[in-house]
């Protein structure tokens, strides 16, 4: 009983932990919130002692912080969630209103991400129902790169083309179904590209199993074949699920910025900059509870289609073991990566030409110049120092917090659901507010929250590999916690959770530079990715070259990160191992002579 009742009230304090803190962030950051409410209400007045004095007594500040924070929390149990500072509107049916705009994206962008994955899926699920996989597994150079694309770019891109050039769809504003359709694109391909990443890392494991081969064996259709094994993969994919649900409905702050959309996380974002604390608030509080509710519907998903085999222990392995893949792929993205650094660190990425401005690629700039006449291959290669090096800090750093917070779910779930239910964008200012404007600002807000699916992911694994065969056996012969750990659980859980975390160096730079392009991260004149595409973001229709060349290193960027995810596997164990390989690895030998005769 007390196990069943951690979980729901360490949920509640970290949920009750966050929403207060955020009540009390003028006065744990020393600044006056009259102030900020006055120039959100007006730019233009005076902050007269006596304009101050007023703002103070309307909003009762002066009362001081935990009156205010606990008549907000008091009225909620009425329906009450106070009254904006700023509009002096309810606050409880502004926020209603925006989630469900939230929301509607949402389901939209996530049709989107679906049917991306399953195009990435396709190749891997066709060779496998027919037998044809023979270890083989898809590229991912295309889905790399369609994941590594930014959403503030894509969502530009399609608003300038397809919106207003070419008209076939609104740009601007939230009037009805038309206007989802190139939001959700924005945010839908990413997402999908990620899902369908890690859907098709888990299938060739789901293939291999002893039903598949049975099922091949007596002629069922190669379709049902498929079906199954992507039901089969399910529960360790529901948890990332839940996250992708959840960021896209309360995460899509940029999107939301550049398409004009009423949604949760653009609300969010503009009361945490107004400090208008009681829609700040509810919008926290509606997105912990949006995450809450995720997290238990995939929790029951996934035992309604794990069925009893994960409680009994009588799950089959998906990781088998197998060599590492041998590509070329890994080495020649890398080597274009590592050209375009060394041709462009010679440049100076600070000299200004404004006889040069917004050149097109020639031979003495490659990549063409910005809008102050500065070549864009040095600002490209030297922002990919500060770049790519934040990244692999903040990628080794989320991989191991993931792996040891997915090690203890009790403790990581809550945390994961509550940590992701907070925008990166949101997190960023309350990490300025609290430690100060910096260049390590953007890496702790991206880092605060990066490491949360891993975590899920490693979670959900190791749930599932502690029910597999092959570790109930090893159980039974009197195998110790530690010996499970070492050689059974940990080798299944860390290469596919590594894969997952080289899949994400994209989407931390991403991160990175979507914080720069709302002018949260570098500050000019600084070369950092994220600032060159915001810079040459206006210019895009006229110079595309300035804001496609730091897109396209991106993007390479990416297309390196799943290619060398590639080679990350679980080696075959060497002959007199004491410990036995997983039961799933072994085909039975008369499913194999079936096979052999089909």
């Amino acid at each position: 009983m007390r196990r069943h009742l951690a979980t729901p009230v360490w949920r509640a304090v970290l949920a009750a932990a966050l929403v207060c803190g955020i009540g009390l962030l003028p006065w744990l950051t020393r600044t006056d919130p009259a102030l900020t409410v006055l120039k959100a209400r007006s730019a233009d007045r005076d902050p007269t002692p006596g304009a101050l004095a007023d703002i103070r007594t309307q909003l009762g500040l002066d009362r001081g912080p935990f009156s205010l924070l606990g008549q907000w929390l008091g009225g909620l149990w009425h329906g009450d969630a106070g009254r904006s500072w700023l509009s002096g509107d309810a606050v409880a049916p502004a926020v209603l209103q925006a989630l469900g705009v939230s929301l509607l994206l949402m389901a939209v962008a996530f049709a989107v991400a679906a049917v991306t994955a399953a195009l990435i899926c396709a190749r891997t699920l066709w060779l496998g129902a027919h037998r044809r996989l023979d270890g083989r597994r898809a590229g991912g150079s295309g889905s790399a790169v369609l994941a590594a694309l930014p959403e503030f770019l894509t969502a530009s891109l399609l608003a300038t083309v397809v919106g207003v050039q070419l008209g076939w769809l609104p740009a601007l504003g939230w009037y009805g179904p038309q206007w989802t359709v190139l939001p959700a694109l924005a945010l839908g391909l990413p997402a999908g590209a990620v899902i369908g990443r890690l859907l098709d890392d888990l299938l060739p494991g789901a293939l291999g199993e002893p039903w598949a081969l049975a099922a091949t064996a007596r002629g069922l259709p190669g379709r049902r074949v498929a079906r199954q094994a992507v039901r089969r993969c399910l529960p360790a994919l529901l948890p990332n699920l839940g996250l992708f649900v959840v960021g896209l409905t309360g995460g899509a702050v940029a999107v939301e910025q550049i398409f004009d959309i009423p949604g949760l996380g653009r609300t969010t974002l503009q009361a945490a900059l107004a400090q208008d604390l009681p829609v700040l608030q509810a919008g926290t509080l509606v997105m912990i509870l949006l995450a809450a509710v995720t997290a238990g519907l995939a929790a029951l998903v996934t035992r309604i289609v794990a069925g009893p085999a994960l409680r009994d222990g009588a799950l089959p392995s998906l990781h088998r073991p197998t060599p590492p893949a041998r590509r070329v792929l890994p080495y020649v993205h890398g080597g274009l990566l590592l050209a375009v650094i060394a041709l462009g660190l010679p440049r100076d990425p600070l000299a200004l030409d404004t006889g040069e401005r917004l050149r097109p690629p020639s031979a003495s700039h490659p990549f063409g110049t910005d809008a102050l006449g500065r070549d864009m291959l040095a600002r490209v290669a030297h922002g990919a120092l500060d770049t790519l090096l934040l990244t692999l800090a903040i990628g080794a750093a989320t991989l191991l917090a993931g792996v040891l917070l997915g090690l203890l779910p009790r403790l990581s779930g809550p945390l994961v659901d509550t940590v992701n239910a907070v925008p990166p964008v949101l997190l960023a200012l309350l990490v300025t507010a609290v430690v100060g404007s910096g260049s390590a600002t953007p890496a702790l807000a991206v880092g605060a929250v990066a490491w949360a699916p891993l975590a899920a992911h490693a979670s959900a694994l190791l749930r599932q590999e502690r029910a597999a065969l092959h570790v109930t056996a090893t159980r039974g012969l009197g195998a110790g916690r530690g010996h499970l750990l070492r050689h059974a659980l940990l080798p299944a859980v860390l290469p596919p959770v590594t894969r997952h975390a080289l899949l994400r160096l994209p989407g931390i730079a991403l991160a990175l530079a979507s914080l720069a392009f709302l002018g949260l991260g570098a500050q000019p004149p600084s070369p950092e990715w994220g600032l060159l595409l915001a810079e040459n973001q206006p210019y895009a229709e006229r110079a595309p070259w300035a804001v496609l060349a730091p897109a396209a290193v991106l993007a390479l960027l990416g297309a390196f990160a799943v290619s060398a995810a590639g080679g990350v596997r679980v080696p075959r164990r060497r002959a007199g191992s004491r410990t036995p390989p997983p039961v799933a690895a072994e085909q039975p030998s008369d499913a194999r002579e079936l096979v052999a005769a089909r």
